[in-house]
């Protein structure tokens, strides 16, 4: 099992911080930070229930994590393992998380599948999302898989969308010509964008779309 100790900083100031995975236990806690997380627009039935929450910690605990201060759950992160074929990239939420349920987690796979990640609002400025994500890049070595993946959300597209369409956004904000909340995070912790997908989830701020982004393992070559 993981768990990692580190100091996060607000602005000049270290905050002890553990990263470790979730347990039964702190089911509530999550179901509260995925509310104060991703409020209205945001569909209330994509927060997670016990159930979803079950399976993350049976089905594959090592992928299931939050980030805790002064024993307080303050964010969390999921995953799932895939195999994806390469030349057929399109998927929705809703397939490739199984709902938020993982029963389709596939111990044999090649892909680590960011499920959800999500820190609660008045913590975002201390880097806890990028350090969940960096745990996640040391689950992919750690299991010798192939590369990280998942679809971002990109929450700055319905402010364009009658100017452009969704790659040309993506583009955009790549060249940094355009800021995203979510996409631009996602550079910023190593992830690079790999194709736009339509109709990835009900998210009236995106227009639906996602941009899939991925971590390569640098340690996996040729298949080792």
């Amino acid at each position: 099992m993981y768990r990692k100790e580190f100091y996060a900083f607000d602005n000049n100031r270290p905050i002890k911080t553990i990263i470790r995975n979730y347990r039964v236990e702190d089911f509530a806690a999550l179901i509260r930070i995925q509310q104060e997380s991703f409020p209205p627009p945001f569909p209330s039935e994509l927060w997670w229930n016990e159930d979803q929450l079950y399976n993350h910690v049976t089905l594959f605990p090592e992928g299931a994590m939050c980030a805790e201060i002064d024993g307080e759950l303050v964010g969390s992160i999921t995953s799932l393992m895939v195999k994806l074929d390469a030349d057929h990239l399109d998927h929705t939420w809703e397939e490739i998380t199984d709902s938020g349920y993982i029963r389709n987690h596939d111990p044999a796979g090649d892909t680590l599948y960011i499920v959800d990640i999500c820190v609660r609002p008045t913590y975002r400025k201390l880097g806890l999302g990028k350090a969940l994500m960096q745990s996640m890049y040391e689950v992919v070595v750690h299991k010798g898989l192939q590369r990280l993946l998942g679809g971002g959300r990109m929450p700055g597209y319905y402010k364009k969308a009658g100017e452009m369409t969704a790659d040309q956004y993506l583009a955009a904000v790549v060249k940094g010509e355009l800021y995203d909340p979510v996409i631009t995070f996602l550079l910023r912790c190593g992830r690079t964008p790999v194709r736009v997908v339509a109709n990835y989830l009900e998210d009236r701020e995106s227009c639906n779309y996602a941009a899939l982004m991925e971590w390569k393992n640098p340690f996996f070559h040729n298949g080792k």
